[in-house]
């Protein structure tokens, strides 16, 4: 079944993909309007995060990292891994293998990428992300770079499925303002912003699919 899966999730990334309409559902109240009108800046940077998923205890799960303290825009925030693109990356789909590795211990060479999601423009730090989707036939064992991640919170995709997972708050870690903002509560933390948004269409994706509901069971 987790092989079906994971066939059909390739099959699908290449078609349509949910986009605008399903990042927006996670969006910040304030920016739901006027983020999805901002053209990315003729410096804009370019990167990528890799969502990576893996079976374990009979459901798919996927990696998250929160940031240590920094002088940044996403200091402390929880995130996928991922960064910008350097110029010894032949795309962006091996700037997120590189940083996922660098950023996780996790060999590159281990992971098959099944497809990409829609780009979305981050204003505050100026990135145009690319969200690449892998797949690894086993869990791996994360070696994190204490420079780079405080820790990795493992997420089973069966949570993110469901549809009263989701919560809200008016003031997201990070902000400067009082903003109504949907998030995902991951082990007591606030999953919200570009993360939440890139996780929402794949989420919707998923949901979409014929073969998804082997998923919302999973061992205990």
């Amino acid at each position: 079944m987790m092989e079906e899966f994971i066939h059909a999730l390739k099959n699908r990334l290449q078609q349509p993909l949910p986009g605008i309409r399903a990042q927006a559902l996670m969006s910040p109240q304030l920016e739901q309007d006027a983020r999805f009108k901002l053209q990315p800046r003729p410096d804009a940077r370019q990167g990528s995060v890799l969502l990576l998923l893996y079976p374990q205890q009979n459901t798919i799960w996927l990696p998250l990292m929160q940031r240590p303290q920094y002088q940044g825009h996403h200091s402390g925030q929880v995130s996928l891994p991922g960064g910008k693109w350097e110029p010894g990356d032949t795309d962006r789909l091996q700037t997120a293998l590189r940083e996922t590795e660098e950023e996780m211990g996790i060999p590159r060479q281990g992971v098959q990428i099944l497809g990409t999601l829609s780009e979305l423009y981050i204003p505050p730090s100026n990135f145009v992300v690319l969200p690449v989707v892998g797949y690894m036939p086993s869990a791996p064992a994360f070696v994190p770079d204490p420079a780079e991640v405080e820790q990795v919170l493992e997420v089973p995709l069966p949570d993110l499925l469901e549809e009263n997972f989701i919560r809200f708050t008016n003031t997201p870690p990070g902000s400067l303002y009082k903003i109504r903002t949907p998030y995902y509560p991951v082990e007591e933390r606030v999953v919200w912003g570009a993360t939440a948004m890139i996780l929402s269409e794949f989420v919707t994706l998923v949901n979409e699919m014929e073969t998804r509901h082997h998923l919302l069971k999973r061992q205990s």
